[in-house]
């Protein structure tokens, strides 16, 4: 591994040498909470080594974006968190570019930093964020940015194949603990451990569902008043950060009893508990204490159009940009509500190899795909791919998920977007376990049987 890692570091001091050539650069990154601490961590460094830039958000690198980037004649333009999946076109246009991304790459660019290309998987070893990490530090020290790198990583669910970061996520895990800006430990996986009530983490707890306490507030109540687990002092429901150790055992051990009753499968029940991730310069008690909720507020602003916002929060500010963030973090968990109660009205349509709902505008296109991600935890088939759309003015947006089981069978929804999409236009890509796509509104029936075909041949090559 330290020798991939050296690969790494000597292609990253190329790219940085040609960044360094030029006066002022053109960011271009996602507008997922990967993509926007990418956009911090390389907006911070580019900072700090005295180089002008301007940063750009797209919610995907398709023709049309591409087209408007070509048309700015940036003297270089960097491509954060996307853009390894469309070289040939950034090619084809004449844009000079450097890419930090690890989506699976298509082409051939010169300054290109992707962690396929040096024996890593992109989905679960490194992250966009991750990539863009070691670019920084090939710009000058920053490794104070890696807590912003682990907050993409998690964003991205990078933690959930092995239950904890690894590979070169772990590498910079690693880095950030020896500078003091991060730690870890094991923990209840439940989320919002830092802000919310505690019967508020069993409330909303998706993954694993709890059968009669998900969605239940009173349950919850009940269930946590059985315990013992009572009120502060001053009649306010503790948080999980504000519970004794002998509590946190007490509720965990009876959630796994809990489960075993209601019949969930081990592998479930495992799930409970995992590593979690803490930024140690970050108040505590606050979204940006706790790895997972601070990608989440990330997400909350640039899907809803507002990325200057979470970019503002990554680079620093706690005042007025934060305050606005967490404003849409309320809107945004809200609307991750109704599109969950949308799903289990509506249902999900299972086709052979692959299960899909259509959300038409009922559900926003940048948001999809995590509901998509969350929906089978109370509807449809975990043993089937989950593919959802929802209209954009671009055309019908597709956002894919899968299980890590589905993977270990073969299922690579990156290669199948990209195959459907070839055969009946459109764009898509992504990682195997999750994938986007944007197609015409006339081709939805056509895009599903050939990518219900394509999802079939890979299961049964396995």
């Amino acid at each position: 591994m330290i020798e991939k890692i050296q690969q790494i570091r000597s292609k990253a001091l190329k790219c940085s040498a040609e960044i360094q050539r030029y006066d002022s650069v053109y960011v271009v990154s996602h507008i997922d909470a990967d993509g926007l601490t990418s956009a911090g961590i390389i907006g911070k460094a580019l900072e700090r080594a005295g180089i002008d830039h301007s940063i750009h958000f797209v919610k995907q690198l398709d023709e049309v974006e591409i087209e408007a980037i070509a048309n700015q004649n940036p003297e270089l333009a960097i491509f954060t968190d996307l853009g390894s999946g469309m070289i040939e076109s950034l090619n084809s246009h004449g844009i000079n570019s450097v890419i930090s991304d690890h989506h699976q790459p298509r082409g051939e660019l010169e300054h290109h930093l992707n962690p396929h290309l040096f024996g890593f998987n992109g989905s679960y070893e490194l992250s966009g964020s991750g990539m863009t990490y070691m670019l920084a530090n090939a710009l000058g020290d920053n490794r104070d940015l890696a807590d912003l790198a682990i907050v993409g990583a998690i964003g991205d669910l990078q933690h959930l194949k092995r239950g904890h970061l690894t590979g070169i996520n772990r590498y910079i895990l690693e880095e950030g603990a020896k500078e003091g800006s991060l730690s870890y430990e094991k923990d209840i996986m439940l989320f919002g451990k830092q802000t919310r009530p505690v019967f508020k983490l069993l409330q909303f707890a998706s993954d694993p569902y709890l059968p009669g306490l998900t969605g239940n507030e009173d349950a919850c109540i009940g269930f946590l008043h059985d315990l013992g687990i009572r009120f502060s002092g001053d009649e306010r429901w503790r948080r999980w950060i504000d519970l004794e150790q002998n509590d946190k055992q007490k509720v965990v051990s009876a959630l796994v009893q809990y489960c075993l009753r209601s019949g969930l499968p081990p592998y479930k029940i495992e799930r409970l508990i995992g590593e979690v991730y803490l930024l140690m310069k970050e108040k505590e008690g606050t979204e940006m204490r706790d790895a997972s909720e601070y990608s989440t507020l990330l997400n909350a602003t640039a899907r809803y159009g507002h990325a200057d916002i979470g970019l503002a929060v990554c680079m620093g500010d706690r005042g007025k940009a934060y305050e606005s963030a967490r404003q849409l973090l309320s809107e945004h968990r809200q609307n991750l509500v109704n599109g969950l109660m949308f799903v289990k009205e509506n249902g999900i349509t299972e086709l052979n190899n692959l299960q899909y709902f259509d959300a038409g505008s009922n559900i926003m296109e940048t948001i999809v795909g995590i509901i998509a991600g969350m929906s089978t935890s109370i509807a449809g088939n975990r043993s089937l791919p989950i593919i959802a759309f929802a209209d954009s003015k671009d055309g019908v947006k597709v956002s894919a998920r899968g299980t890590q089981d589905l993977i270990r069978k073969g299922l690579n929804l990156s290669e199948a977007m990209a195959v459907t999409t070839a055969e009946i236009g459109g764009a898509g890509g992504g990682h195997d376990i999750a994938a986007g796509a944007t197609i015409p509104f006339n081709v939805k029936e056509e895009f599903l049987q050939k990518l219900d075909s394509v999802i079939g041949e890979q299961l049964r090559k396995k």
